[in-house]
């Protein structure tokens, strides 16, 4: 990760998480694609895929050694969608907010909303034991534990909304897709250092983001919130030159 990007995302990884903000629906669950009818299960037990994960697990533990990285991955872990925003700020190059962009803001809480709702189906379907409880000890998160046992963990709905907010943030700001798909990929692994997440449900959970993103599409109202995001954003780039 660059260096100075890296820097400005430590300033993030402290604190606490923000304020939620609430959100509009462009399609509901049921309207979004079923994932467990067009993504494949999660390895079994058995195998070499599974072999890769618990590899991945250990070197997220490993990982956890390091502070300035182990302090991104906490705050990640933050369930909060304005928390998202300020994360996603940095390589974006311009403050997400909805005093200050509300259009943007707009397009990326109701985009990612939709989105997200993508996750339900299948980690009810498959109810897959979450790492920490696999190997029972504590992840980085501790204090979160006790509830993400009770949910599955396939597939990672932070990597699901961290991939999302990459893929409608490149869209409005295209000079800075690479500084946010950079993002957006460390925020998934950031999942399988907190323990919480196998490697195998972080990378199925970017191509769970990717057709929903992609399902959105279809939606005039979305699009129509795109260009106004869009619009705002050289607007308020042109005032900042």
């Amino acid at each position: 990760m660059n260096k100075k990007l890296l820097l400005l995302i430590a300033v993030f990884a402290v604190g606490v998480c923000l304020r939620s903000e609430a959100q509009t629906r462009y399609f509901t669950q049921d309207q979004m694609p079923d994932l467990v009818k067009c993504l494949p299960a999660p390895p079994d037990t058995i195998g070499s895929d599974f072999d890769h994960d618990v590899l991945r697990y250990m070197w997220g533990k490993k990982m956890r050694n390091n502070p300035e990285r182990a302090a991104i991955a906490r705050r990640d872990a933050c369930w909060v969608m304005d928390t998202l925003a300020a994360i996603f700020s940095v390589p974006f190059g311009l403050k997400i907010s909805e005093k200050e962009t509300p259009e943007i803001y707009r397009a990326f809480m109701d985009g990612i909303g939709t989105i997200e709702q993508i996750r339900v189906a299948p980690k009810a379907h498959y109810m897959r034991l979450r790492p920490f409880v696999v190997f029972n000890e504590p992840s980085l998160n501790p204090d979160e534990d006790e509830e993400l046992s009770g949910e599955g963990s396939y597939p990672s709905g932070h990597t699901i909304r961290g991939w999302s907010a990459a893929l409608i943030l490149s869209e409005i700001n295209p000079d800075a897709a690479e500084a946010l798909y950079e993002r957006g990929w460390d925020y998934g692994e950031s999942r399988v250092i907190s323990g919480a997440h196998w490697q195998s449900d972080v990378d199925m959970s970017r191509a769970a983001a990717s057709i929903g993103y992609s399902f959105i599409q279809t939606s005039p109202a979305f699009r129509l919130q795109m260009e106004k995001a869009k619009a705002e954003f050289r607007r308020v780039t042109r005032k900042d030159r």
